[in-house]
């Protein structure tokens, strides 16, 4: 402000204070000190703003929108008001309001740069392309600058993008602005980079590639700088795209010639080779092959190029570049696929291998590099490979436990190397019991040897021998999953564990540990370490799951509500942050990238991750709250919950990352294409199961109404009888999804340990919650009925209703059996887990609320109608006071709804006192080292005390469930 010096205006000195409490979050002080300078100076528009911002960060939203309109209704044009504004409407996510407020201020002032870019900008927020493309065009009438005519280009290009019909893309928008951009070029005005790479962005979409072509090798070409080899990539794109072999051939090959390591060119010239010989392409007799140069069209003369490029590598007294010998093998892989004969031109595929491997073996790239190709080597040779390797790795002298140590870390590397591809190739799977213990051994001492290299390590480096453990911790895994053997997954999480406190921001290690305590059951040490895996943006979408997945069903509520925070924030914040970075795009002149970021925003909006912890948040919501601390109806409308469907099912984007783990596995324990299907249609199912319970329990909250007369007309006139028929149709929905979900779960289909995850769809069925929930809520459409019809025409319909309330009491008393037994047991001082319990555990209290809620709304059904009934016999002065049927067993049904919660909370009851009994210290491993066995206890003890909060957690909200069945009487 200062520099401003004499000419500052007395208003921003006025305003400072305000501005200065809103930015160190001081809201109240803004406030106070907006409503001071109020009372002196009623006209100043920007100080109303400024307490308005206040008001919305205190959360007094309504007080703030009222305020803000009084200043917009003036149409401000003074710009501390405008931006404040601006900021304002961002805070509420309105930003639509932000397109009036300037195009207002644009009417008043026409010729502000300013005002016409910020209303441009505006309209960008909210995606109103048309309006942009106008707004750029004004704003280049008034000031005629290159960026401004193209923002208008770019809109119409936007227009093109995101029109329903592709047909009015390709005939109206594309070639207006193709027209648009041709008119800058015949008038030599195109100036920058952006202006060229819009003009490709036109051609490429109405699929004029040879014009594309000429304008990327013209003149306007140069001007593609900002990229290395923008102008070749650009041209190999199009070559392909126009099926242009020769020349595409021609031009990999150059390129190669120049950087033999660009791997992105040689896919481009095998394919071209290939697509030369099936169409037998000759070359003219006389000139060029093509405007590229020269061609080569047979597989010798690229055999020949591979192997002069690898010769070139050989000879040089530097160290090689990985390329040639990869395409080489790439080159084979490729014969091979095609049956050719001059496979055999290349050499042995064995032999090339261990070439590889003697050049690169001490590179971590290694292991990726020659994992692709071993399934060239056929089955025989697999021994043979890994002991030729062996060979060439320098180990020391053997040690007191037989093992030969690395002498350094390059040495490590290759020994390491040699490792990973023994197990990518099956041979630690292919071992007995005893021979996978003797191996876990081994990669712990070589573990333990490495850790000397890495003494000097920073913290957040990490070891060089970490892989090592991550390999011994996924064989204990391995013979836990085949032998059943619980005692292995616990020597795995203290093996993990150990590792960790070396090289405590290793990723892998960190993602194993969560897997595995989730398998057993324990939630509790998982959320510190999901968060300390520190996950940045798109990663709340592509791993999120690991978290939710299991938050919930095993009984951590509090935790479970901070996951679906964390996720559901990233998806929040990504709205309002793709509007920013379109803003800067169009700034910077990053045309091509708008898409990008709008195709982005799309895929997280329809991320099938996003539909599951929304509505897994709002249930959550509800079994904590609804009837606890709010009625069902005010919390379902504290949600803006309704009855309609929000998930784009028909969009539906799978986008979790299910190759997060580093997997070993040969091609046959990999996750298939066939798993991933699978796993989305499963997830899909639950998904669908679990958004129609919520919908119909939003549905039941409106049936929650003030009850009408016994009038069907006056109900139907009420909406109600409207209600119920939605009802109606959901439930049906609920019933088909079911059958859906029963045949799916049939199947059983078992994912690689390192998969996804399955869903609860199965336990959920087994458990029999969802069958008992559908129940439930089908009992809220008879008694709809029975409030229509009354008590006295409806001897029938009681009974039903009457039968359906036995029923339920005997199916939750068939789920609360299902988690009967120990969750934690010690066995001839083993510790054995039972997670399976806990989980029926929470669809027991997920049913039981279902249950109340149903019930609640049966008690608001029959006070009245038994409080008129009394009237009745009072009028008659009829001795005869034998309750209604529905009355009877609605009573009975709460008494038995009492006894149920009891029973469970004394099952909680044992379980705390049992697992608390368990002394663990006492447990004695034999076989462990002490720093074994510490590592290992700790992580006993993190599965112990995970197990109480869970139950700690369930119990304090069964007793409030409890407390609520005491306002359920008539």
């Amino acid at each position: 402000m200062a520099a401003r010096g004499h000419v500052q205006d007395p208003n921003d000195r006025r305003l400072r204070p305000i501005y200065d409490y809103l930015d160190n979050g001081n809201n109240k002080m803004a406030i106070q000190q907006a409503d001071k300078l109020l009372k002196k100076h009623k006209d100043l528009h920007c100080a109303k703003v400024l307490k308005a911002i206040g008001l919305q960060r205190t959360g007094k939203q309504d007080e703030a929108f009222t305020l803000a309109q009084e200043v917009a209704t003036l149409e401000p044009t003074d710009d501390n008001s405008l931006q404040a504004l601006t900021i304002l409407y961002r805070e509420m996510h309105r930003p639509e309001l932000v397109t009036k407020l300037y195009e207002a201020a644009v009417k008043k002032v026409p010729l502000s740069e300013e005002y016409h870019s910020h209303l441009f900008m505006a309209y960008a927020r909210v995606g109103e392309y048309k309006k942009m493309q106008q707004a750029g065009m004004a704003l280049y009438k008034i000031v005629p600058k290159n960026p401004y005519y193209f923002w208008s280009v770019m809109s119409l290009v936007m227009q093109a993008i995101s029109a329903q019909d592709e047909k009015l893309a390709q005939t109206m928008f594309l070639p207006l602005a193709e027209r648009m951009v041709e008119k800058m070029v015949k008038e030599e005005k195109i100036e920058a980079e952006a202006e060229v790479q819009l003009y490709f962005m036109i051609l490429e979409r109405l699929g004029k590639c040879v014009e594309a072509l000429e304008v990327i090798r013209g003149p306007l070409g140069d001007k593609l700088t900002s990229e290395l080899q923008s102008r070749e990539n650009k041209c190999m794109m199009l070559y392909q795209r126009l099926q242009r072999w020769p020349e595409c051939n021609a031009l990999a090959h150059k390129l190669l010639l120049k950087n033999p390591d660009d791997w992105q060119f040689y896919p481009a010239y095998f394919d071209s080779l290939f697509h030369l010989i099936d169409q037998s392409w000759s070359p003219p007799e006389e000139g060029e092959h093509c405007s590229e140069g020269s061609v080569h069209h047979t597989v010798a003369e690229v055999v020949r190029f591979v192997e002069e490029r690898i010769k070139g590598e050989d000879g040089k007294d530097s160290r090689s570049l990985r390329g040639p010998y990869l395409a080489r093998l790439e080159l084979m892989h490729r014969l091979r696929e095609r049956g050719c004969p001059e496979e055999s031109l290349l050499g042995e595929p064995l032999e090339l291998m261990v070439q590889f491997f003697g050049k690169f073996g001490d590179k971590p790239c290694c292991i990726t590099d020659l994992k692709i190709y071993l399934h060239l080597l056929s089955p025989e040779q697999h021994v043979q490979f890994i002991n030729r390797l062996s060979e060439a790795v320098p180990l020391g002298e053997q040690g007191e436990e037989g093992f030969a140590f690395p002498e350094d870390t390059k040495a490590l590397q290759r020994h390491l190397c040699v490792c990973q591809l023994s197990r990518a190739l099956g041979l630690h799977h292919s071992l007995d019991v005893d021979g996978k213990l003797r191996l876990i051994t081994e990669l712990k001492a070589h573990y333990r040897h490495g850790l000397k290299f890495g003494k000097n390590a920073l913290k957040t480096e990490l070891q060089f021998s970490d892989m090592y453990c991550l390999m011994a911790a996924q064989v204990y895994v391995d013979l836990w999953t085949e032998t059943g053997d619980e005692s292995m997954a616990w020597q795995s999480l203290g093996l993990l564990q150990e590792g960790l406190s070396h090289s405590s921001s290793n990723a892998q290690f960190k993602l194993l540990l969560l897997l595995l305590y989730c398998h057993l059951g324990a939630f509790e040490p998982v959320v510190d370490l999901y968060s300390s895996l520190d996950a940045k943006h798109v990663q709340h979408d592509t791993i999120g799951f690991l978290l939710t997945r299991y938050a919930e069903s095993l009984g951590q509520f509090a935790a479970a509500s901070q996951s679906c925070n964390f996720s559901l924030r990233f998806f929040h914040s990504n709205q309002k942050d793709t509007s920013e970075y379109i803003i800067q795009a169009y700034k910077y002149g990053a045309f091509e990238k708008i898409p990008e970021f709008i195709a982005l925003r799309n895929r997280l909006n329809q991320s099938l991750h996003f539909a599951q912890v929304r509505t897994e948040r709002m249930l959550l919501d509800l079994f904590l709250e609804a009837d606890i601390v709010l009625s069902l109806e005010e919390s379902v409308k504290a949600m803006s919950l309704s009855a309609e469907d929000d998930i784009p099912w028909d969009n539906m984007r799978d986008n979790r990352d299910l190759t997060v783990f580093t997997s070993w596995d040969p091609k046959e324990r990999q996750l298939t294409d066939e798993h991933r299907r699978q796993s989305l249609e499963e997830e899909s199912v639950w998904l669908r199961i679990r958004s129609l319970t919520l919908r119909l329990l939003a549905s039941l909250a409106a049936l929650g109404h003030t009850p009408s007369q016994q009038n069907s007309e006056i109900s139907n006139e009420n909406g109600v009888g409207d209600k119920t028929s939605v009802l109606s149709s959901l439930l049906s929905e609920l019933n088909q999804t079911l059958q859906t979900a029963a045949q799916i779960a049939e199947k059983c289909i078992q994912y690689p340990f390192l998969g996804p995850p399955s869903t609860r769809l199965a336990s959920a069925l087994t458990s029999g919650s969802c069958q008992c929930q559908a129940a439930a809520l089908q009992l809220s459409v008879h008694l709809q009925e029975l409030e229509t019809a009354g008590l006295d025409e409806s001897s029938e319909l009681q009974t039903q209703i009457c039968n359906g309330f036995k029923s339920l009491v005997v199916q939750l008393q068939e789920i609360l059996n299902k988690c009967k037994g120990d969750l934690l047991e010690m066995k001839e001082s083993k510790l054995k887990t039972r997670p399976s319990l806990l989980e029926n555990l929470i669809f027991f209290v997920e049913t039981v609320c279902i249950v109340l809620w149903v019930a609640s709304y049966c008690a608001k059904i029959l006070r009245p109608l038994k409080t008129s009934l009394q009237k009745k016999k009072k009028k008659k002065k009829d001795a005869n006071t034998a309750l209604p049927v529905v009355v009877c067993g609605f009573q009975e049904l709460t008494g038995n709804l009492q006894d149920l919660l009891n029973q469970a909370l004394e099952h909680i009851k044992e379980q705390e006192t049992g697992m608390t009994a368990l002394k663990l210290a006492s447990l004695t491993l034999e076989g462990y080292t002490q720093e074994e066995a510490s590592f290992t206890k700790a992580a006993m003890d993190k599965v112990q005390s995970s197990y109480l909060r869970s139950l700690q957690e369930v119990g304090d909200l069964l007793k409030k469930r409890a407390e609520t069945i005491k306002s359920l009487k008539i």
